[in-house]
């Protein structure tokens, strides 16, 4: 694995080496003679509710009345100015500040991959880290010069205390302090230590730590602690570390190590772009860190929130309009579906709050959750074309019926993904009104952030974003419906489907293009590809259609080129590059990943959202850090290396001519099926598929006509592919001969 090695000092957070288990998050960084671990849990939320939309009117009815009377005062008032509050937000835990002995100089930071260990370096010395994958502990061991005189020191983070209406006034917007918690407390004894902070509605949590002298060093264990954990995290937390010192670094290591090699052991992949090849490595590595089964699921910035003395960018929410969705992309190829159903699960667990505001905001049966959300799925506000309109929960619906497609675990069809995605689709169809053709339309249409937040923002309904998700909604539960054997609700589904438009599309650019909505084009630069979603991720569109459907995949990549990316975020440039591969445009999918490498991630593989380095490919120069760009980055790997969309499976479908060597190993594809396939001097040599379930195998002819040497009988060509029945559990291989 190509390990990441920065060299010192590291003065930001978002430039630290990132560790985690999960649920306990901790960033390594630090400069001269002193080392910063930045703690974080993936539980701690501040969730008092907003007053605001505990109002009898605020619902769909008075914003559909709103827009009518063009009152766009009043929606801002009731939908948007509620998100620049306090709260509910993420909240970080604080710090461990360990300053070195005199005459150190922290030379250098490293993280060792394979085994999820984090490492800074001086001149004769060092400092081993790692927040284990087996217990809620983190562990530091110091050693060699200036180790054993270290000094340990527990930095809450800056809440501000007991803040005075004049301390209040001077405050700027986002500061940690604007939450109003008392001032936290803190304590020693012995060699262990702690701050408790309270906050509010009796949620507390805690940072202990406990050290140890060891021979030539200084050994610590830490932990962050909350009333999630029990009534007293003070004392869960002193037994955690106590237990951790006593055992000692080495054995708390080995079961840590061992989960790990488990989790690298799901797949692989070899790429002769090194830049590529480590973000990818790093990607699948965050899902190892941040995202595990009975831990909630990573919201913008996973288990890393912002160490600066402010509520983390965007008040580290759940962003549902595209944000988790993108998070969640890349876990299914990669075979880490542990680390993906704790996605799954938060939603599901979800779904009674979503049934509440489907039938309280809505006015409907059925589910929906808003587009912006808390840990407990209450809303947070924002622009409301995006964060109440009800579309962004089929393509949340959308993950539900991957994992499906992935797996083809049926009990999970029947138990979790045909339920949830009939719930959101039951509360969409109650939406639906028949216009002057009986064609059915939301009565409010938005395109996610298109004309910010405008009156010009509610687009003639359906916008090609709501109408591509509906169609792909209720051709997805006619499916589901018929392999449960439920024949009444696929006709139900279908009848639905039936009843909606076409994509709208304009001769704008020489050629056919999808429009924004009926009566409205793209005609400038945006970060959101919400026309573009039937061609990724839906796959609605797709080049083996029509020549009119090609036609308008060319036209409409046109269009985007032609406008440029000059508004363009960091995620525009790693999703452009999984619509490029599913475009089969291989050169641009190459080119998009590596300028979204170069200009929009931090050195330690960070998304950073703008164009930070000022290079020239986007108006937006900040650097707020979210995830999402991350994966989506990791499924453009995949999306070059294979796809099964729509019952084929594709090796290599999309690889640049410079790529001339390339390898994957146990990638998973729809279907059930694990591939593995190499490509040497720009042809592919060897493609070897195991069935996870019984299926029937169509590979597009990967050898381009060569002659093929197959392990199995019954290897069957129809046109382009080669067919073969599988059973569960068998495996067949060819070779270019």
């Amino acid at each position: 694995m190509l390990d990441l090695h920065l060299t010192a000092p590291i003065d930001r957070w978002d430039e630290a080496i990132p560790l985690g288990n999960g649920l306990m998050g901790t960033l390594l960084w630090g400069a001269k003679n002193q080392i910063k671990l930045s703690l974080d849990r993936g539980d701690m939320w501040d969730l008092r509710p907003i007053p605001t939309f505990e109002e009898p009117d605020w619902n769909w009815a008075t914003l559909k009345r709103l827009v009518k009377e063009k009152n766009h005062a009043e929606i801002v008032r009731r939908f948007d100015e509620p998100y620049n509050g306090p709260y509910p937000t993420k909240i970080p835990a604080g710090r461990i500040e360990i300053t070195l002995g005199r005459g150190v100089g922290l030379e250098s930071f490293n993280l060792d991959l394979a085994r999820a260990i984090g490492s800074s370096r001086w001149k004769g010395g060092a400092a081993q880290v790692f927040c284990s994958a087996t217990a809620s502990v983190g562990m530091v061991l110091l050693t060699g010069k200036g180790a054993a005189a270290a000094k340990v020191r527990v930095v809450p983070a800056a809440f501000g205390g007991n803040v005075t209406v004049a301390q209040k006034s001077s405050l700027q917007t986002g500061d940690l302090a604007v939450l109003g918690y008392p001032p936290p407390v803190v304590g020693r004894s012995g060699t262990v230590q702690w701050s408790l902070q309270r906050s509010v509605d009796s949620f507390a949590f805690a940072i202990v730590v406990a050290t140890r002298n060891v021979v030539g060093g200084l050994l610590v264990a830490y932990t962050v602690t909350c009333t999630n954990d029990g009534p007293d995290p003070v004392a869960i937390g002193k037994a955690r570390v106590a237990d951790a010192v006593a055992a000692g670094f080495s054995k708390m290591l080995r079961p840590h190590v061992a989960w790990w090699k488990k989790f690298w052991s799901q797949s692989r992949v070899k790429l002769p772009d090194k830049a590529i090849q480590q973000h990818y490595e790093i990607v699948q590595y965050f899902y190892g860190s941040a995202s595990r089964r009975g831990a909630p699921p990573m919201p913008l910035q996973g288990v890393w929130t912002a160490d600066e003395g402010k509520l983390p960018p965007w008040k580290g929410d759940y962003h549902h309009d595209l944000n988790t969705q993108l998070t969640y992309w890349a876990y299914l190829q990669s075979g880490h579906w542990e680390e993906g159903l704790c996605f799954l699960d938060f939603l599901w667990d979800l779904l009674p709050r979503g049934r509440k505001f489907a039938k309280e905001f809505y006015g409907t049966p059925g589910a929906i959750l808003p587009g912006v959300a808390a840990l407990d799925g209450q809303p947070l506000g924002g622009w409301a074309q995006y964060t109440v309109v009800p579309i962004n929960s089929a393509w949340l619906a959308h993950a539900f019926y991957l994992h499906w497609r992935y797996t083809m675990d049926q009990e999970f069809l029947r138990s979790r993904a045909y339920p949830w995605c009939a719930e959101v689709g039951t509360a969409l169809a109650a939406m639906l009104e028949p216009d002057a053709n009986e064609k059915l339309k939301l009565p409010l249409s938005a395109s996610p952030e298109v004309h910010d937040n405008t009156l010009k923002a509610w687009m003639t309904p359906n916008t090609t974003y709501d109408l591509s998700l509906l169609r792909w909604l209720f051709g997805a539960l006619v499916e589901m419906a018929r392999e449960i054997e439920d024949d009444a609700a696929a006709t139900h589904w279908s009848n639905l489907l039936a009843q909606l438009d076409d994509f709208a599309v304009a001769e704008d650019w020489g050629g056919p293009a999808l429009r924004l909505a009926v009566d409205e084009s793209l005609t400038e630069s945006h970060r959101h590809f919400s026309q573009l979603m039937p061609i990724h991720p839906l796959g609605t569109l797709h080049i083996e259609g029509s020549d009119h459907d090609r036609a308008v995949i060319k036209g409409s990549l046109t269009q985007i080129d032609r406008l440029g990316s000059g508004y363009w975020c960091g995620y525009s440039f790693s999703w452009m590059s999984c619509i490029a591969a599913r475009a089969e445009q291989a050169e641009k999918s190459r080119t998009m990943l590596e300028t979204y490498l170069k200009a929009c991630t931090s050195r330690n593989g960070f998304h950073l959202n703008g164009d930070y380095k000022n290079l020239g490919v986007s108006a937006f120069k900040y650097r707020p850090f979210t995830l999402e760009g991350n994966f989506a980055a990791a499924q453009a790997v995949h999306e070059m290396l294979l796809q099964s969309w729509g019952g084929t499976v594709r090796v290599f479908p999309c690889v640049s001519e410079s790529w001339r060597d390339v390898s994957f190993d146990n990638l998973c594809a729809e279907g059930a099926m694990r591939v593995s396939a190499v490509r040497r001097d720009g042809k592919t040599s060897s493609v070897r598929v195991t069935a996870h379930a019984d299926t029937t195998l169509r590979l597009r002819d990967p050898f381009v006509g060569n002659k093929v040497k197959w392990s199995q009988r019954g290897v069957a060509r129809q046109g382009s592919d080669w067919i073969i029945s599988l059973r569960a559990g068998q495996t067949v291989e060819a070779i270019r001969m």
